[in-house]
């Protein structure tokens, strides 16, 4: 009884070779798709707590130069406080250079965070489009290996008088394993690609709040003629009417 019934392995190692390619595509993207998703959930996971630390630290009432000066020295700041930084930097050289007009601060800082926010958000999202094609796709290319199997079945039965079932149970079960195979391949995918997406979309909406806030301090400090030098914090810049923060003073303090 046991060797009349065909095993998994036995049906791919006996599937015709349109459908073990099929089959072979399948693993690998399905094998491509979870490399992707562990790497994500590692990625994605460490870019919510990043931001999380970072929001503490900023709304915290420390220095706002001090917590430049410290995601400066420690190099490849990601997320949030890259956006502080590119912002925080970018107005600090404007004023250096002598520009005095708080729409031209404002607006070099909003456009330095800005391209901070394009390039995390494409980090983040860097293989999503992958997990997306697959997760569309392999449905349909396991249907064309069950497509293949089951005319390989039927076309079997041409040249014989009496057809039987166990004369088309091969073809018909190497089709099936390979539906079967392509919704193992796209149901995790599509899972995924759902939920890493909607986790980067909130994300994305905590940095334009946190650009929106940040410029807002900055403004306040630009209409002043002064900056987020040592002694401004994001707490006391944000208290109406607070004027805590001192004038901008060399890059050598900034950095």
């Amino acid at each position: 009884m046991g060797d009349q019934q065909l095993s998994i392995i036995r049906i791919i190692v006996q599937a015709s070779v349109p459908v073990q390619i099929v089959i072979a595509i399948l693993m690998l993207a399905s094998l491509s798709s979870w490399a992707i998703i562990f790497r994500k959930r590692l990625l994605i996971g460490r870019a919510r707590r990043n931001t999380e630390q970072f929001e503490s630290s900023f709304w915290s009432g420390n220095d706002l130069a001090q917590l430049y000066r410290a995601i400066e020295a420690r190099g490849g700041a990601t997320g949030m406080a890259s956006i502080f930084e590119f912002g925080f930097r970018e107005f600090a050289r404007l004023r250096q250079q002598g520009i005095t007009a708080a729409d031209q601060l404002l607006e070099g800082a909003r456009r330095a965070m800005r391209v901070a926010q394009l390039k995390e958000i494409d980090r983040l999202e860097h293989s999503l489009a992958t997990l997306a094609t697959v997760g569309s796709t392999s449905p349909y290319v396991g249907l064309f290996g069950t497509v293949w199997g089951i005319m390989s079945a039927f076309s079997s039965l041409g040249n014989v008088q009496q057809a039987t079932l166990a004369m088309v149970a091969p073809g018909i079960s190497e089709a099936l394993i390979a539906t079967a195979i392509g919704l193992f391949a796209a149901i995790p995918a599509v899972v995924a690609y759902n939920r890493f997406a909607d986790q980067v979309g909130r994300l994305e909406i905590r940095f334009d709040a946190f650009m929106e806030e940040f410029s807002s301090i900055l403004q306040r400090h630009a209409g002043r003629g002064g900056g987020p030098a040592a002694g401004s914090t994001a707490a006391g810049a944000s208290a109406a009417g607070h004027a805590g923060a001192t004038g901008m003073h060399t890059g050598t303090q900034l950095g």
